[in-house]
Parts: C-alpha cells; structure tokens; sequence
C-alpha cells in the first residue's frame, strides 16, 4: 500500500519520501512504481516524460527522522499489528514537526488507541487507502476522540487535492465503514459456498456481473431508492431470517488455511494460480489494473 499512495502525492508534484528498515523493501516499493506507472502509460494516463518527474519526486530513507523531519503529512502504512503501530507512531511524533499531521493507513484499528503514546493527539488522524491505493479514489477520513477539527479537514482537502474522493467518518468504530460492508458480504458468501449453493467460478461471476458492475454508477442507498423503499422493506423482511448471521469465520476458510491454499501467494485458493508467484501476482495487478482504470474514467464523469 505505502508506494501506491506515495506514487499518488508524486504524481501531484508532491515531494515524497517512503521510509522503511529494510533497502530491499524500498528498492521493490519503487520498482513497484515503475510498474504501476508503465501501466498508466498503456492506459494513456502517463507519458514517458511525465513518469520522470514523478520518480524524481520521490525518495526513499532508512531513517525515520531524516524521513519526518520536514514532512507536513506522514502517512503510515505498516502492517495491522497494534503495538507495531503505537511504537511508530510514538517515535514519529517525536521526529516530526509539531504542525505536522500523523496519519495512519489502518484498515481496522482506532487511532485512539494507535496513537496512545503519542503527546500531539489532536495532530493524529486515520486516513485509509484502498487497494490499489494509485487507482482507487475513495479514502476514508476518520478521526480520533482528539483529533482537532483544523487536522480533520486540512486532511480532507489534501486527499482531494490530490484526485481522491475522500470520505467523513463521523464516528471511530472498527473497522469504519468500508471495511464492515466488505466483511458481510464475505460471511455470506462463504456460507454459500459451504452449503452448496454455488461453485466460486459462477459466484463470483453473479457478483462481478450484477450489482457489482452496478455499484460503480449507483450506489446501494440510491439502489433502495430507485427500487422504491416499501419493496426493499417488504424483501428484506422476507429474507434477513435465512442470511447468515455467524460470528465465527465459516470452517471452509480455516480448512484452506491448513492446507496452505492461501490464494495467489500459494498458487491455489478458491482457483489455481501459476506456481511462480512474482509472476502470476504480476500479471493479476496489471491485468486488474489496466481494467481499474477504464471504470475509473467512468466513475469520474
């Protein structure tokens, strides 16, 4: 995630600099770009003389105080372990300019409790990023129980300056909002798929090529409304006793787990994947991409 949005603020002439521990993650993060920004050149969005100056805005450190510094906006982006996060954060609130805003890229956690060791609480905000961070353009904004009205809409503004349509999360739940739409429809689907009802080919399939091609022009509460509110009631009521309503993770993903079927990292997860890794995962991102940004051009309108 961290060099699809650093890719983003470079290519809106931002200055940017990713930082992690590790030269070799940095060396792939930008490799990763270059990538990214070869496919926008395919697509139209890019040209090769525009992709210099986006590379040329970017830079990378192995020290998070040289990487802070001067920074007026800090996005994190590690992986979702809480007290990963929390020491983070602790050390970058004390590197980073006292104006600075710190903000996280959780998909789950409360910055509450992500920023617990920080001093400057009204300075932390969560701002979360989509998959692929350089094409998805909805971000949502979530603030903390501190964060300052002044942090929460400079936030807003910035995503937006730079293309994004950012989105207000008006109260810090789990999860937000995306992220417990999402889940709700996994646990039904896995239940269907455990009880026979359908194979993941046509499932996927029927999602892709229904509401889900749907989704991107209309969206569910205009859905309810084109359909006429009495009718989704009368539907709803009908069948909200046969959906499922568990809250376990259903056994037909536990039982993938233990036989290391982990999905395009292993080869196999509900489908079969090519054996080389790098290699399928390659040519899924930019097959997912280069259809990404054609219904991008239509979301846009």
């Amino acid at each position: 995630m961290g060099h699809g949005i650093a890719q983003t603020f470079a290519q809106k002439e931002y200055s940017v600099t990713m930082y992690d521990t590790h030269h070799s993650i940095l060396e792939k993060a930008i490799s990763q770009i270059q990538s990214n920004l070869d496919t926008f050149i395919e697509a139209g969005v890019e040209t090769e003389e525009s992709i210099k100056k986006v590379l040329s805005n970017i830079r990378i450190s192995l020290d998070l105080r040289s990487a802070v510094k001067y920074a007026h906006f800090v996005i994190e982006a590690a992986p979702e372990d809480l007290m990963l996060k929390m020491n983070l954060f602790a050390e970058m609130d004390r590197y980073a300019h006292e104006d600075a805003i710190l903000a996280s890229n959780t998909s789950t956690l409360p910055i509450s409790k992500i920023g617990k060791k920080v001093i400057r609480k009204e300075r932390l905000i969560i701002t979360h990023w989509f998959n692929p961070p350089h094409i998805i353009p909805v971000v949502e904004v979530v603030r903390g129980e501190a964060t300052s009205q002044e942090v929460f809409e400079i936030s807003y503004r910035l995503l937006e300056k730079i293309g994004k349509r950012p989105i207000k999360i008006l109260k810090e739940i789990p999860g937000f909002l995306i992220n417990r739409v999402q889940p709700a429809m996994f646990r039904e689907i896995l239940s269907l798929l455990e009880l026979g009802v359908a194979t993941p080919e046509d499932i996927d399939l029927g999602i892709k090529g229904s509401f889900g091609l749907r989704l991107a022009v209309i969206g569910p509460l205009q859905t309810m409304d084109m359909g006429g509110l009495d009718l989704m009631y009368k539907g709803m009521k009908y069948l909200y006793p046969f959906i499922d309503r568990s809250i376990e993770v259903q056994k037909i993903l536990g039982k993938k787990i233990e036989r290391n079927e982990l999905g395009l990292k292993t080869g196999e997860g509900f489908f079969q994947y090519e054996q080389k890794e790098a290699l399928a995962q390659y040519r899924h991102s930019k097959e997912r991409d280069k259809k990404l940004l054609y219904l991008l051009k239509t979301f846009s309108e």
